[in-house]
């Protein structure tokens, strides 16, 4: 007394292969419910880009910075000069006048945040 099962038999009979069957069980598993699946890697992936993209912009930033203080470092007008545009400093006999146009306020309160 052998129960058929109809479903069974509209299954492809490459599917209900046992080796089939275990590879696509293999294939879903690595897909889906591993730790290392598809979807956690590609937010790695994407996460890498964006802290590649972050690296480069800061050695460029480490770049002009030497830079800058290899000039402060060498020659005194430009120590007078950083001085004077950075921090408003001022000879004593001096007054100081600030003027900002609109473009250097955007680049001032960019640089603050």
């Amino acid at each position: 007394m052998i129960i058929r099962f109809k479903f069974i038999e509209k299954i492809p009979p490459v599917l209900r292969n046992k080796y089939v069957l275990t590879i696509i069980i293999f294939l879903i598993w690595l897909l889906l419910l591993d730790s290392n699946n598809l979807i956690s890697r590609y937010k790695e992936i994407r996460n890498l880009r964006k802290l590649r993209s972050e690296r480069e912009y800061y050695m460029k930033r480490i770049e002009e910075d030497k830079r800058k203080l290899h000039e402060l470092k060498t020659d005194n007008r430009n120590l007078e000069k950083f001085a004077r545009e950075q921090y408003q400093m001022k000879k004593p006999d001096e007054d100081l006048y600030i003027i900002i146009t609109p473009s250097e306020d955007r680049e001032i309160t960019r640089d603050k945040f």
